[in-house]
Formats: C-alpha cells, structure tokens, sequence
C-alpha cells in the first residue's frame, strides 16, 4: 500500500533509502537541513579547486553496481569510474611503499619487503575473500533485528573469526612493522583499532586488494549527485535548507509528524538518517529507547580535522590516496581510544584527486585534502587547528622533499565543531559509531524504533555500519522494514 514518508536528511542512507521507498510506490519527501544533498559527503568548491567534504575512497565497487543494479541502472550511467593505479601510497620514516592496483604486484611488494611473505599474504587474502562472500552474500543485508540472522552454515564454521582480533591474526603471519601496518589500515574503516575488531573483518583487506581502490571522475560527490538524480527520477521529492526541529508522537505512540523551519507537517511514516543520537532528542523524553549513559559507554569511530588546500604549483612524490604512518600508530590509536586527547605525533592522511583528475584543479595546480584522525569529543579552537596544520605540513614537506607552504594559495578546515553543528554528530564524531564485537548486527541501534510506531532510523551509528557501501546497504535495510511492518 502506498505510504506518505518523511525522510530526515539525505546523505548516502537516506537517499539510498529514499530511492528504494519511491520505487515501491510510496509518496517521499526528503529534509535537509543543510544548502545542499549528500550529508557528510559534501562539496566545495573554490577558486577553480573542487574538494570532496568528506569521503573520499572508493571501496567496494561491487555494493554501488548492486544498488544501481537495484533499479535497472548502472553507475556508468550516472559517472565515469577509474581504477588508481598504484591504489594508493604509505609514506614511513625511511621509504614510501605503494601498494598495486592487483594481487600479484602486491605480492611482488611484500616479498620485497620481507622475505618469504607473498605465499601467507595470498592465504590471509584468500581467507578475507572467503569472509567477504559471507558478508556481502549472507551478512550485511540483515536487517539485525535477531541474533540468528547471524546463524547460517558459513557462520558456523567462522566462529573463531570473531572470538580473534585483526591484529592478533595478522600478527601471526608476519613479522615486518610495515607490513603489519599496511594490513591493519583497512579495518580503521570500520571505526575501531585492528585489536578490537573481530578477525571475520579483515573481509576489507579483500576489498583492498582483491577489488581495488577506484575513483569517481569529479570526485565522492559525483555519486551522491547521482543518487540524487535517480532519486528525482523515481518521484522523490528532495527539499533542502529544511531543519526539523521536532518528530511529532500522538498519545497511541505512532509518529504523527515532524516539524520543518518550524512548520507542523503531518506525517504516518518517518525515517531519520540524521545522526541517531541527534535524531532521538528530537522526540519527546519518554519515546527515546536510548538513555545519555547508552551512548557515553559506546564506542565511536574516530572525528577528524580536515584541511582542503589549494597549492599553485603541481606538487611532488605523491600519489592520488597517501598514508602517513611514519610515526607510532598504537600511540596515536591509544590517544583516540583510551586516553582521548590531541594527539602529541599524529599519523595523517593526504589526497589529491588532482594527481589523476585534472577537472579537480586549475591546470598546474594542486588540491591538497588533509585527514588527522582525533578522539570525538575533543576541545576545538582555531589555535589547535593552525598547530596541527603546521605539525603535518613539515612532515609532510620532509617526508615528500619539498617546500609546499610558500605554494599555499588558500585553505579552509573542518573539525569537531564542524561535524557538531553541520550534522549534528554525536560528540562529533566523523564515521558514526565504530563495529566492535559488541557493536555488531543486532547489538548496533535499531532500524525500527521500540517505542514509536511507523519511526524507523538509517545511517552509520545502525546497522550494518560505518563506511559509504554500509550506508547504501543500510537506507535498503530500513526501507525493507517500512515496507514490512507500514
């Protein structure tokens, strides 16, 4: 039966969710607060540079051509898509190790790297693949209302995989810091260091190897304006600088409405991909199904402070995705996870789309994007912002051999204030909340909320998880249990 459904934001779940309402046939509206569509994935645009907000890896290409696939498109109806080759760049004290955009120069690289190594990086890939077939093929399309849709025969077999760690398996294998270094980078994806993520998770060393790391032409954004349009196409309506304030719950407990720049618009059907923390305080006391000491004892993924750069000269040794890790990355992980604070010797992340895609910068010039992964929650000011650009642009001149900072034509910041009052993140956190053994499937936040009929959530803080292929996967799973339970 045709359904009139409200949709609180519109970044990758609830857009993906959106599309998959529309094409049931329901009437949908979606409301962002913000100028423009894509939530955390946004765009900026300056002086001829073009930046994406906030993703900017490409994983997992097999999850986009399946949403496309889900109405009779494909993303190459909406974008070009190119595969980086090397896939990227990890910069350590005394060398820079690029990592190949297939298995077999890979393997070439570890065995350069330590000896004997290629023949357990084939069975580690192996073993990811297999964990990765179970995921995508029987996992992550649950809707994790029950812990039996864990339960299948391939689970069974896979128990260890998740009384183990990332760390401790790839540990095993092999003995060289960097490797061990490149292996465990993949699961930071998922929010939680390698020693508190169940080893069934090293399915995203798979997905880095085995499918690649791909870019949109015109970057991140390219996507979310190619949801949109399918969205648009499908019948949805999208209106954007719509702050809802309020989700209306009439006296039987269903939803009733929500309230828009401070408009009453009545509603039978909601569904918030807004941050779910955020999206409980705007129901009354006694509908929230979480309590403050909830989220305080859960664990988030990591905020960030970000740097978009515009440099007037095209810069040196570097590639498309670099990965600073020449300092200690236990240290930094301990001062995000355990003793949060400002980090003393950060590691960091720089991309340039520009090195491959020349519609992202002026010609001879540079678009410069610098991540520092921080514990969410942390004090903000723009003195700390100018300390730590400061911090990564020496090293990153040192490691790269190169003066930059006289090149700097422009650059802007985002931090944990940012995250706060953009998208009202949770203690402004930057990737939702992280995928621990605890924070898994069922144990996540709900889909459908227990105490308001027809109220239903999406995003990365519910299940399946962080990440933008999780995010698609998602805004699926909620309109499934709309379209199951309205």
């Amino acid at each position: 039966m045709s359904n009139k459904i409200a949709v609180i934001g519109s970044g990758f779940a609830s857009l993906s969710a959106a599309c998959y309402l529309a094409q049931a046939g329901n009437k949908v509206t979606i409301y962002e607060k913000n100028n423009t569509v894509g939530g955390r994935a946004r765009r900026l645009i300056k002086d001829g540079f073009t930046f994406d907000i906030g993703p900017s890896w490409y994983w997992m290409p097999d999850i986009f051509e399946r949403f496309f696939a889900d109405f009779d498109k494909k993303p190459s109806d909406y974008y070009q898509l190119d595969k980086l080759s090397p896939a990227y760049a990890v910069v350590f004290k005394d060398e820079t190790i690029e990592i190949g955009d297939n298995l077999e120069k890979i393997k070439e690289t570890f065995e350069r790297i330590e000896q004997g190594s290629s023949q357990p990086l084939q069975q580690f890939i192996n073993n990811a693949e297999e964990n990765y077939d179970i995921a995508i093929k029987k996992l992550v399309y649950r809707p994790g209302e029950s812990p039996l849709e864990l339960v299948t025969p391939q689970t069974a077999k896979k128990v260890g995989a998740f009384m183990s760690n990332v760390s401790r398996d790839v540990r095993k294998k092999f003995a060289n810091p960097k490797l061990i270094s490149i292996l465990e980078f993949p699961v930071l994806f998922l929010g939680a260091t390698p020693q508190n993520t169940p080893s069934f998770y090293n399915f995203m060393n798979y997905a880095d190897f085995g499918l690649g790391t791909w870019h949109p032409k015109g970057g991140m954004y390219e996507v979310i304006l190619a949801m949109e349009k399918l969205a648009v196409e499908l019948g949805v309506t999208i209106n954007t600088n719509s702050s809802v304030s309020e989700i209306k719950v009439d006296d039987q407990n269903c939803a009733a409405g929500i309230v828009v720049n401070g408009e009453t618009l009545d509603y039978k059907t909601i569904l918030s991909g807004a941050d779910y923390h955020h999206s409980e305080t705007l129901l009354p006391q006694k509908n929230r199904q979480y309590s403050k000491a909830y989220w305080e004892k859960k664990t988030f993924a990591p905020s960030s402070l970000i740097f978009y750069v515009g440099f007037d000269k095209k810069l040196q040794n570097i590639e498309h995705h670099n990965l600073f890790f020449d300092t200690d990355f236990e240290k930094h992980a301990h001062e995000i996870y355990e003793d949060a604070q400002w980090p003393e010797d950060p590691l960091f992340y720089a991309n340039f789309t520009s090195v491959t895609d020349d519609s992202t910068a002026p010609e001879g010039c540079e678009n410069g994007f610098f991540l520092i992964p921080l514990a969410p929650g942390l004090a903000d000011t723009p003195e700390l912002r100018e300390r730590y650009f400061n911090i990564i642009m020496k090293r990153f001149e040192e490691r790269t051999d190169q003066n930059v900072t006289n090149h700097i034509l422009f650059k802007e910041s985002f931090c944990v204030n940012d995250f706060k009052s953009e998208y009202n993140s949770y203690k402004g956190n930057a990737y939702g909340m992280a995928n621990t053994l605890l924070q898994t499937a069922f144990l996540r936040p709900n889909l459908k909320s227990k105490k308001v009929q027809n109220l239903y959530f999406t995003g990365q803080l519910t299940v399946p998880g962080p990440g933008v292929p999780p995010s698609l996967i998602s805004g699926k799973l909620a309109a499934g249990l709309i379209k199951k339970y309205s």
